[in-house]
């Protein structure tokens, strides 16, 4: 049992990951499939749009919770594993499978968000000081600009950049973990590639901080 845990770790934390829910949310209290409302996205942005900023707020913080479990669960369950599994490439990899989880939902055909809250709760749990930062930037560019793509991109950009040096000044001490930040990161700016093109023509939607006309959870 104790060689087979990290393959039950892995197993669980893509379970949670696959979680959807904006889309159980949506098909609960509102009667309706956000798959086929405003973006067609199940991530929390979608659900802000489409259901209003209540229950968008409580689909984010959902979705962090998912990323956050995720590594809380590894640490727990490698008290169980063999002596001579690598502590730090499982509890990056459970990192890295709940957020796929996320985008690839076993529960939606293998559709979902596009990761950032879900990564935002498993970075949080693994190096919060440069989350913390990029979150703060996060929020500024998304207030000033409205546009929460350009926000999520560049907030994720900043923080592989903030990881890599740290890693470099403590000599690379957790390489699982930097390449966890740059595996997540490329596959959240490769998720925003239609918002990126839409941002350079001019046509990406801006965010609308006010509820929408539909009964809030």
């Amino acid at each position: 049992m104790p060689h087979l845990m990290p393959y039950l770790i892995v197993v669980i934390a893509y379970l949670l990951g696959s979680i959807p829910t904006s889309y159980l949310i949506g098909r609960i209290f509102f009667q309706t499939d956000i798959r086929e409302a405003g973006s067609g996205n199940t991530g929390a942005t979608n659900a802000l749009r489409t259901f209003g900023a209540k229950t968008g707020i409580i689909v984010l913080v959902i979705d962090i919770l998912k990323g956050v479990a995720a590594i809380l669960m590894a640490r727990y369950l490698m008290r169980y594993a063999a002596p001579s599994v690598n502590f730090n490439l499982i509890e990056s990899l459970s990192g890295l499978i709940v957020i796929i989880g996320h985008i690839y939902s076993v529960w939606l055909r293998f559709k979902g968000g596009k990761g950032v809250a879900t990564a935002a709760g498993v970075f949080i749990t693994l190096i919060p000081l440069p989350l913390l930062f990029c979150l703060v930037l996060f929020g500024y560019i998304v207030y000033t600009t409205k546009y929460v793509s350009l926000g999520s991109v560049l907030a994720a950009a900043s923080f592989f950049i903030i990881e890599l040096v740290s890693q470099a000044i403590m000599r690379f001490h957790n390489r699982p973990r930097l390449f966890l930040v740059l595996i997540i990161v490329a596959l959240i700016i490769y998720r925003h590639r239609s918002n990126l093109k839409r941002l350079l023509e001019g046509s990406e939607s801006k965010i609308k901080f006010r509820e929408k006309q539909h009964h809030e959870i």
